[in-house]
């Protein structure tokens, strides 16, 4: 029988941690919510696929500290064919650039999927918002492939019956409303174990 060090396979890195993110510290960007930065293992992963299942779109305001953050490097913010028109005054008081928006609307789901894609492997984009309707498989493996190349978040707004479809996200939050904010559960996260939640407040 051998005898082994369980803490020693650990400093070596030979041992996995479920707890344990895939993702360095320079790959993460901050959420601007410290606790939505607790379950998400250090915040929004940075060139990969993020998925918020809700209904009626309602993770959008989990993003408002991000997108500020970004506009401000002078990449474009794109969102690809929102169910309504950005108001930009509302934008513009929470620090967004809305001269840094591009917006892609009145397009069919395929063109809706075409110009994410485009968008998020250009290298131009600081974030690429998207609401594409369903999606299959090997249509996700490719959004995810362009966030990779282009080092830019691709965040996809969809409904909670998408929760039942595998995907290559690397990360997949179910959003609903709370009464002092919005409840986010963790699905999916790359490199730890799904079941997180926490509630963001919105005041």
């Amino acid at each position: 029988m051998q005898v082994v060090d369980l803490d020693e396979l650990k400093r070596n890195g030979v041992l996995w941690q479920g707890r344990r993110s895939a993702l360095a510290a320079d790959r993460l960007l901050a959420s601007g919510w410290p606790v939505l930065d607790e379950v998400l293992g250090g915040g929004w992963p940075r060139a990969a696929l993020v998925e918020l299942l809700s209904e009626a779109h309602q993770g959008l305001p989990l993003l408002l500290p991000l997108l500020a953050r970004l506009g401000g490097e002078l990449r474009w913010l794109v969102w690809v064919a929102p169910p309504y028109v950005p108001y930009a005054p509302a934008l513009a008081a929470r620090g967004i650039r809305v001269e840094r928006l591009l917006l892609v609307r009145d397009v069919s789901p395929g063109q809706c999927l075409w110009a994410a894609e485009q968008a998020l492997k250009s290298g131009a984009c600081g974030a690429v918002l998207a609401w594409p309707g369903e999606l299959q498989t090997a249509q996700l493996r490719r959004l995810q492939l362009a966030a990779e190349q282009g080092d830019c978040p691709g965040i996809l707004f969809r409904s909670p019956r998408s929760a039942q479809q595998g995907s290559p996200a690397a990360l997949r939050l179910r959003v609903r409303p709370a009464p002092l904010g919005l409840e986010v559960e963790v699905l999916k996260r790359r490199g730890a174990w799904g079941g997180a939640s926490c509630v963001v407040p919105l005041t």
